[in-house]
């Protein structure tokens, strides 16, 4: 039996030994860095999402390996760098900890009835996590499909109270497909830019987003009331 699959061992030790052997072994892999792989990890999160949706189980499991094996690249690679190095067993540890933190109903005694209730439990360990952040913006990467950040973006304006333009409203999915499609069709006959469209509303919702946080983070605290 090869030294990459020495029996028992678990498969994820594995496929992370395999990397590391690739690694050092395929001159092709040992140029490549964290940006290099952007694009492919870009490419290999598509194809997962087209096996979820229109796939088989067994393009399932392969495109889930495709990712991992991503996960696995950059972990490798930052595992060598000179300054601050870890490994793929820093990212699952780290991983592992913050799942615990976030599941207390699962792990600390909490309790959590209903889905709402879970929400609630994991927003408060993610807030008090991430007390550094000054926005309900921070974190929200701007590199989302526009319709993805979109969705986002209503979301964390809810939370400062700032509300998106309302339409009509589909009574389902279905008939929003419908609605995104027709006014795409109709930005084309128009010779607008859907995507550009979207953009800018959302940069203006930030704005709006920002200007009602503004009050609570410029208010002045007691000292300088003294």
């Amino acid at each position: 039996m090869s030294d990459l699959h020495p029996a028992p061992k678990d498969a994820l030790r594995v496929a992370a030994e395999t990397m590391r052997a690739v690694r050092d072994r395929c001159v092709w892999t040992q140029q490549i860095g964290h940006d290099d792989l952007v694009p492919y990890l870009v490419e290999e999160s598509a194809e997962l999402v087209d096996a979820i949706e229109e796939g088989t189980r067994d393009d399932l499991r392969e495109e889930l390996g495709d990712l991992l094996w991503q996960v696995l690249f950059h972990a490798e690679i930052a595992s060598r760098d000179a300054d601050a190095p870890f490994d793929i067993d820093d990212v699952a540890r780290g991983l592992t900890e913050k799942m615990v933190r976030r599941h207390p109903h699962v792990f600390a005694g909490e309790t959590a009835e209903t889905p709402e209730e879970v929400l609630v439990l994991w927003n408060a360990a993610k807030a008090a996590e991430k007390h550094q952040r000054t926005s309900v913006l921070d974190g929200v990467s701007e590199r989302m499909p526009s319709l993805a950040l979109a969705q986002k973006l209503v979301g964390k304006a809810a939370q400062v109270g700032v509300s998106a333009p309302v339409r009509d409203v589909p009574n389902s999915e279905a008939e929003l497909g419908d609605a995104l499609l027709a006014l795409v069709a109709e930005a084309r006959v128009r010779g607008w830019d859907a995507e550009r469209a979207l953009r800018e509303r959302l940069r203006t919702l930030q704005s709006d987003v920002r200007a009602a946080e503004a009050p609570a983070t410029d208010a002045p605290n007691s000292s300088d009331l003294s």
